[in-house]
């Protein structure tokens, strides 16, 4: 039988408190899909689409800001229709829901329908928050029964939807626990056990050495044996080099300034984020055109991946549903299927190919980091960098997004440094002292660093998001100097 963790706690959803159980069903072996037979020979070309979803958690703005229930933005678009956008509320919530009712549909007409989901932690706890129960209750057979589970490959994430460059290490790590807290409390662990790739919040990846290997490492120490990138976000390791073929898997490969390694796979997200390559169901028309790839001395069908917002912008809103069943309908047995991600692993490994055939990457930049780089440890790895800067203005360790402009770092110093602060204070003040996980205490301080987080809060520029932002630093601040006595 399904176990689940206890969902709510005084109103907090699961977030910590489970490590082990958490731990214990993400080292589950992976049981294999029902692929149907299909091996590499059969296949000349797959592709996949997923869907992100995400709202953040905000003060509500119904009152002094201070004093503002914490509530879902899409609750708050619903309740004031006046404001900018809120027409597309009602869409939204039903985007959330709608994989659902099409998975069953499609299942149901004999066909064999991918899809890959990543749904943030703040997405899920704002729909219980503002009473969708309906949403959470149309996913939860795409996660449970067998019939679809293999149809949806759910995707691990940040809870609070942080950006890993520029979001602490080890609250990063925190974020990536607290989801597969909440994702089991909702669909089992047995489900859980099952989410091996991860998305990271708009595709940022650490391009610091060190911080870029304390998050493959808190992917690798938190079960997950994927990750996907942006695909200007990495270089090869060799040269520096753009990516030679996007459609076959590859290896990240972290190293720190500590001469310390760890590698996990890469599946490469091409272009810059459009909700329309999704949206169109591009990969497919893609994939149909690409010749078969070369990995390990072998020929093999390339995946063609593509991810995008799954409720943003008129084509997903409203060409996407039928889009999709066309293509589902069109590609289901055909020798151009959709594919997910681990399924397509999957099919590689039993072919004999391992994630050592997989071509060398690393995070943008990094190749001028080590032509320099004497060791001598995060000091001098400091200094280099420094000097890097001087040289070349160009030259960042910013880390790399879905699209080059976007920088979650500068411009943002009003808001970064009382997160800076409120992430100091939670590690002096409670992951120092051992405060248990369990504890009530842990959970709510816990919950609102999380949330002060939130990207939203460094995408739309200075102004209200902001201040949210800084609201919500305030609040984690407050919270954990009364009730830690700091």
């Amino acid at each position: 039988m399904t176990q689940f963790l206890q969902e709510y706690f005084n109103g907090l959803p699961s977030l910590c408190g489970a490590e082990d159980q958490i731990a214990a069903a993400m080292a589950m072996p992976l049981p294999p899909t029902t692929s149907h037979g299909r091996v590499v020979k059969s296949v000349r070309s797959a592709f996949c689409v997923a869907l992100h979803m995400h709202q953040p958690l905000i003060p509500g703005r119904t009152a002094e800001l201070a004093t503002a229930p914490i509530i879902s933005n899409l609750r708050y678009m619903i309740e004031h229709p006046e404001m900018h956008d809120a027409h597309n509320a009602p869409v939204f919530r039903w985007c959330y829901k709608r994989m659902g009712e099409l998975i069953p549909q499609l299942v149901g007409e004999g066909l064999r329908p991918r899809i890959m989901l990543d749904y943030s932690g703040c997405l899920f706890h704002g729909l219980r928050e503002m009473g969708a129960d309906d949403v959470i209750e149309s996913l939860k057979p795409l996660a449970q029964n067998p019939e679809y589970r293999d149809c949806v490959e759910w995707l691990g994430t940040s809870w609070g939807h942080a950006v890993a460059p520029s979001t602490p290490s080890a609250d990063f790590r925190l974020h990536v626990r607290a989801w597969q807290h909440h994702f089991a409390s909702i669909f089992g662990l047995e489900a859980l056990g099952r989410v091996r790739g991860f998305s990271p919040p708009e595709m940022a990846l650490p391009n610091h050495p060190d911080a870029c290997y304390e998050f493959v490492k808190t992917l690798l120490d938190c079960g997950y044996r994927w990750v996907l990138v942006q695909e200007h976000s990495v270089e090869r390791v060799e040269d520096g080099g753009k990516v030679r073929q996007p459609h076959v898997p590859h290896r990240l490969i972290a190293r720190n300034s500590r001469g310390q390694s760890v590698s996990i796979i890469a599946i490469i997200k091409t272009q810059g984020s459009d909700s329309k390559l999704v949206g169109q169901m591009q990969p497919h028309a893609e994939a149909k055109s690409t010749g078969t790839a070369k990995l390990g001395g072998r020929s093999i069908p390339p995946l063609v991946t593509q991810i995008g917002d799954g409720e943003n912008g008129g084509v997903v809103m409203n060409e996407f549903p039928p889009k999709y069943l066309q293509v589902m309908r069109e590609a289901s047995d055909s020798d151009c299927p959709p594919m997910n991600v681990s399924e397509y692993l999957e099919m590689l490994a039993a072919a004999g190919i391992t994630s050592g055939d997989f071509p060398a990457i690393q995070p943008l930049l990094q190749k001028r980091i080590w032509d320099r780089f004497q060791g001598g440890g995060p000091e001098a790895m400091a200094s280099l960098i420094k000097e890097l800067r001087k040289d070349d203005k160009t030259f960042h360790i910013e880390g790399g997004s879905w699209s080059p402009h976007i920088s979650w770092v500068r411009g943002y110093e009003n808001v970064l440094t009382p997160m800076q602060e409120a992430s100091e204070l939670f590690a002096k003040a409670v992951i120092a002292p051992g405060i248990p996980t369990s504890d009530p205490r842990y959970r709510a301080a816990l919950f609102h660093l999380l949330i002060s987080q939130t990207s939203c809060f460094r995408y739309w520029g200075q102004g209200l998001w902001t201040d949210f932002g800084l609201e919500l630093c305030w609040r984690t601040i407050d919270l954990i100097t009364r009730e830690f006595s700091c």
